[in-house]
């Protein structure tokens, strides 16, 4: 996605993350940078898996971060309780729930809320994602997906519903390397959504 698939976590003491941007202000830790061939397989179940997680959270030389934004799969599973265990002590944020508008997609979504709620985990909001794609040429907003479910699904649960984020073909071409994209996507209505969104979260 931020098209640094090449590069490699380098190992001294701990592993080290790696930076997305010249100024070293994004960094990424992936178990994709510890792969020899990126197209292998990972394999890994109960035990294993656990300790890979805690691995990632305490054997990283992170440098002094303003965020720590962990993304999880869909679900509620082992991954989940891992990281959930491993960062009690550090009193988290909480959770941003991310879902596309369509039920089945509210109805994960929903189950992770009740999720967090169990673990005790704040929900910082909703944010509906792939929310229509708007026409570049004639600005009309088409819902592929639905409209509105993460909206319905927020008011329903009481929970501060973020903004909507459209389809965006800049994204997609910036993530399969076009990297002249990621300039015409600053450029989008779809940006500016992104932005909205990020700064309800930062204020």
């Amino acid at each position: 996605m931020l098209n640094i698939e090449q590069k490699k976590s380098k190992f001294s003491k701990n592993w080290e993350p790696v930076f997305v941007d010249m100024e070293q202000r994004l960094c990424v830790m992936s178990v994709g940078f510890l792969l020899t061939n990126r197209n292998d397989a990972i394999i890994l179940r109960g035990p294993k898996k656990n300790a890979t997680i805690k691995q990632f959270l305490n054997d990283v030389d992170w440098p002094d971060l303003d965020y720590l934004i962990i993304d999880m799969p869909p679900g509620t599973s082992d991954e989940h309780i891992s990281v959930i265990e491993n960062l009690r002590e550090y009193n988290l944020d909480g959770a941003l729930l991310i879902t596309t508008p369509q039920a089945v997609a509210t109805g994960d979504v929903r189950r992770e809320l009740s999720f967090c709620k169990k673990t005790v985990i704040p929900i910082i909001g909703i944010v509906e994602n792939m929310s229509g794609f708007v026409c570049p040429y004639c600005q009309e907003c088409t819902n592929i997906f639905s409209k509105g479910g993460g909206e319905f699904l927020a008011n329903q649960l009481e929970v501060p519903f973020l903004g909507r984020i459209p389809i965006c073909p800049q994204i997609s071409r910036y993530q399969d390397g076009h990297a002249e994209s990621l300039k015409l996507f600053s450029q989008t209505n779809e940006a500016d959504s992104i932005e909205a969104i990020v700064k309800k979260l930062v204020k």
